[in-house]
C-alpha cells in the first residue's frame, strides 16, 4: 500500500492526499441489457473480507482516447484521492456520521 500527498508546500486546506491499493480483475460480469456495459469484478487486496469485491463498468478509455476493456486476471491499482478539507491528522478522533 502506497501514500502518496500532491500539492506539496499548499496550505493544509487545499492539500490532496491518496492511497493506492494493488488489485486484480476477478471477473467480468455480462450486462442483462445490451443498453448498459459489462461489469469488472475487481478484488483489492488488503482490504476487509466483506469489502474487497468493487464492481464497475467495464468501460475505459486509454491514453490515446480509444475505448478499452479491462481482462480477467489483469493487475489493477485502486487510488483513493481526498481533498485537504476531507481529512483528519493521523491520531484525530473520527467523526461518526
Amino acid at each position: 500500500m502506497s501514500r502518496k500527498s500532491e500539492n506539496e508546500g499548499a496550505s493544509d486546506s487545499m492539500e490532496k492526499v491518496t492511497v493506492t491499493l494493488p488489485a486484480t480483475v476477478e471477473k467480468i460480469i455480462p450486462s442483462l441489457d445490451p443498453k448498459e456495459p459489462e461489469k469488472a469484478q475487481i478484488h483489492i487486496e488488503g482490504a476487509e473480507p466483506l469489502y474487497r469485491e468493487l464492481r464497475i463498468d467495464n468501460a475505459l478509455v486509454d491514453e490515446a482516447g480509444e475505448e478499452a476493456k479491462l481482462k480477467i486476471g489483469s493487475h489493477v491499482e485502486v487510488t483513493i484521492e481526498a481533498e485537504g478539507d476531507a481529512i483528519l491528522p493521523k491520531g484525530h478522533a473520527a467523526n461518526k456520521a
